[in-house]
């Protein structure tokens, strides 16, 4: 008896033996993969405090996928079309004046930042028109309209396709510029999109549209693919016309008093040269996707003249899981640097990097306006309530918070100085910087980010402020549950 009693005890100790070996490896892995100080600690504590089950959610959720197979295919796409679109590029130059604009000027670093070939080497460029579309009202019709002149090709990519009015509408636009001799291209997220990969993707592919779905979901590894998606919101036409923003494919989008909950976002329509980096992001998202082989020549990047007139600066800044660093949350962060007097920022989600919430902190203590506009009620409590932990840091150093309350605010949006603003499709929150692809137009014009700062104080009159001192006496419960789930923001 005793002696089984220590070979029982044996192979116990064997198993403990191995697992703790395993469990060194897995934090030997985690301290090496992740970039982020605050994620790897996170990941180290549920590891260790969660056996198992810790392991299983770091493997299914936090591997660093710009070391993966799948993306590594993906930058060698990438970097073909880049090099071509660069040297495709050095052709506008006689096209284009050069660039005496005192905005320009005044934002070099940022200017250089996204210019860098490590940031995404992303090119300023002229545009005849910038124009900020509000909410779904305004976006839709544009967008018709514009697909309806289409002579060439339309190259659409969308987050969310829905299959309701809005939805089937632009389904009969594309097999109607089919039908005419256009080429469609659409890319769609397979998760995002998830109803309408059947039927309805069979029906356009049957009418002549090119349809892909980015990183289709499999069984196996779904955690992953559901964790890196195509969050990006973009529509190329004929190389010259682009839209980029915040709204997806969807008739919640559009508020003619059908749907329950408002909904306020914003996108831009540009026409000129910006839109041939959105065609360059395009591309490459489709030769991957779609296992194509796409070049860059004339069709798809044609010279036009954009005629008399100011023109609209904008430089594209584009990251995801294949960039070799987080360029958007740069872009935000030395935006916020060379802020001198005001920042507008605007967001459904406000979950976050340290150097972001600090960038904000060291801005307001040193005199400078930030506000700040986030839903009253979020698409997630879990979510909100993470979001708010962040909230008193702001306040107490003089940021001013806003509770939009006419509906729920999905703009990505952001102001500095009124001289230059951002439309995107990234949240601020580490998994738009970190874990999918986005992509974000950076405005150097007065003008154009003027009309935004006039849209964001139109909004506050539909908001409600955080008052500091309400805010520091709320329970402390509340406070302590703020904080506990702030522990998880790192994978949200």
């Amino acid at each position: 008896m005793e002696a089984l009693f220590f070979k029982d005890t044996k192979w116990v100790f064997l198993a403990e033996a191995a697992y703790l070996l395993i469990l060194a490896g897995v934090c030997a892995r985690v301290v090496y993969d992740t970039r982020s100080v605050a994620k790897t600690l996170g990941y180290l504590l549920l590891i260790i405090f969660v056996p198992v089950a810790g392991m299983i959610f770091y493997f299914s959720f936090g591997i660093n996928y710009r070391k993966r197979k799948i993306y590594t295919k993906k930058l060698v796409v990438d970097e073909s079309i880049k090099i071509d679109f660069e040297k495709r590029m050095k052709e506008y130059d006689e096209a284009v004046s050069s660039f005496d604009h005192p905005v320009l000027e005044e934002n070099r670093p940022l200017v250089y930042l996204l210019s860098n070939r490590r940031s995404g080497g992303g090119l300023v460029a002229e545009n005849s028109e910038v124009k900020v579309l509000q909410n779904g009202e305004e976006f839709f019709p544009a967008l018709f309209d514009e697909i309806q002149k289409a002579e060439r090709h339309i190259h659409i990519e969308f987050y969310i396709y829905e299959d309701d009015v809005v939805g089937n509408r632009l389904k009969e636009l594309m097999v109607e510029k089919v039908r005419q001799g256009v080429e469609v291209r659409f890319i769609y997220d397979d998760f995002g999109s998830m109803r309408i990969r059947r039927a309805f993707v069979r029906e356009l592919r049957e009418a002549g549209v090119q349809a892909y779905p980015f990183n289709r979901i499999r069984m196996v590894g779904l955690a992953n693919r559901l964790n890196y998606r195509n969050h990006r919101k973009i529509v190329i036409i004929d190389g010259f016309t682009s839209f980029i923003g915040g709204i997806n494919v969807s008739d919640k989008y559009i508020n003619n008093g059908s749907n329950a909950l408002y909904w306020r976002d914003t996108h831009l329509m540009i026409r000129g040269y910006s839109s041939l980096a959105l065609q360059q992001i395009f591309l490459a998202d489709w030769n991957f996707c779609a296992g194509g082989a796409i070049q860059i020549n004339r069709n798809y990047f044609p010279l036009r003249r954009l005629g008399p007139g100011k023109k609209k600066l904008v430089q594209i800044a584009a990251s995801g899981p294949d960039s070799d660093l987080p360029s958007i949350l740069y872009s935000v962060i030395q935006a916020v640097n060379k802020a001198r007097e005001e920042i507008l920022i605007t967001t459904p989600y406000y979950i976050p990097d340290t150097s972001l919430q600090e960038s904000l902190i060291i801005a307001a203590l040193s005199r400078v306006k930030v506000r700040l506009l986030v839903p009253a009620l979020g698409d997630s409590s879990f979510v909100s309530i993470a979001s708010r932990s962040y909230f008193e840091e702001l306040l107490t150093a003089g940021v001013e918070i806003f509770l939009y309350r006419k509906g729920f605010v999905h703009a990505k949006t952001f102001v500095v100085d009124r001289k230059i603003a951002s439309v995107g499709t990234a949240n601020m929150d580490s998994r738009s910087f970190d874990l999918n692809f986005e992509v974000s137009a950076l405005i150097y014009d007065e003008e154009v980010a003027g009309k935004l700062a006039d849209d964001f104080f139109s909004d506050l009159k539909a908001s409600e402020p955080v008052d500091f001192d309400r805010w520091m006496k709320r329970p402390r419960w509340r406070v302590f549950v703020e904080r506990l789930i702030r522990l998880f923001s790192p994978f949200m």
